[in-house]
């Protein structure tokens, strides 16, 4: 059931907190922030205290600049200091958990242990790692969870700021990748809305433009390219370079724009001792069933996986494995 439909049971918890804290997953993209910032908003019109737990330290550039911009207009905690911010009554406080279903995947594991009344709200498909002990609201159908917290607003008629809409119409545009992947009549419509509202598709660009550095070391990556099945496009970095995951995520986009590709999977270095795979999909191509058995997640469109003190070559041989037996 999508989030209008969990509205009464969204209400109940939300009613019953007397203090609320949002998180979503590491390294936030536009999606994840703007869902947060679109919930902060919600839950300030209903007069609750609320604040959003970021602990990551560097933050992509439309993320980066949303933060600086925002500086002072919401209440950002670290999760080493939420302790202090709790109600003295432990039932009162609510945890909010936004784009992400995965206990590994959050900012931290903190909030997860100091409080006891949790919800999710998430676009993206459960797994063996999925939190518990939670009210889950995960809409697999949605675009994005900025998509699901557009609909809030406009079902409590939340007068949104033209900045606020214009943060949420950038998480739908990325999450779509400018509305080619997941996008249903729905997406369209929230998208009209937060333009009524004032949001901004030429600041939605800017939030998306792009570091040219950046850009061009992702360009490498596509010097590499082989086909599986002249449908799956696959590439791996040189050991020599470590990427951010949303620089692996973009060339995963990028590769679904070649004729005949239903399906990409991006091998890189994210840390000294730690190898991602970014992984996109139109739909046809089920990459969460290979990712689940690499020990990673997603859904029919996106996932993802990581691998701590292995080598790309280890990753790349592991995914091909599996790849070679689901085409068989």
């Amino acid at each position: 059931m999508g989030i209008i439909e969990n509205r009464k049971k969204l209400n109940r918890k939300i009613r019953h907190a007397k203090t609320i804290f949002l998180m979503a997953h590491k390294d936030l993209d536009l999606d994840a922030l703007g869902s947060s910032i679109g919930m902060y908003m919600i839950l300030k019109r209903k007069r609750k205290k609320v604040f959003l737990v970021i602990d990551d330290k560097f933050h992509e550039l439309g993320v980066e600049k949303v933060l600086r911009e925002l500086e002072g207009c919401i209440d950002i905690i670290k999760s080493e200091d939420l302790e202090k911010y709790l109600y003295k009554r432990p039932r009162k406080n609510l945890l909010i958990i936004l784009d992400t279903n995965k206990e590994e995947l959050v900012q931290s594991k903190t909030p997860l242990k100091l409080i006891e009344e949790k919800i999710i709200i998430d676009h993206h498909e459960t797994g063996k790692n999925t939190i518990k002990d939670a009210l889950s609201i995960i809409d697999t159908d949605a675009s994005s969870v900025c998509e699901m917290i557009t609909q809030l607003v406009e079902y409590y008629d939340v007068e949104l700021e033209s900045y606020y809409a214009t943060i949420l119409l950038a998480g739908i545009v990325l999450d779509t990748n400018n509305f080619t992947l997941k996008t249903k009549p729905e997406t369209y419509y929230t998208a009209y809305y937060l333009a009524s509202l004032g949001g901004s598709a030429k600041k939605v660009q800017y939030l998306l433009k792009q570091d040219i550095n950046e850009y061009t070391e992702r360009q490498k990556l596509l010097a590499g390219i082989e086909t599986i099945d002249g449908k799956i496009a696959f590439t791996k970095a040189t050991p020599y370079t470590i990427y951010r995951r949303e620089d692996l995520a973009k060339i995963a986009d990028t590769l679904l724009f070649f004729n005949n590709i239903e399906a990409s999977f991006v091998i890189g270095k994210i840390g000294k001792d730690t190898v991602g795979i970014s992984a996109r999909s139109l739909g046809n191509f089920d990459i969460s069933k290979i990712l689940e058995k690499l020990g990673g997640g997603g859904d029919n469109y996106n996932g993802a996986a990581k691998f701590e003190k292995t080598t790309i070559s280890k990753v790349e041989q592991d995914l091909k494995k599996y790849l070679k037996e689901e085409s068989d």
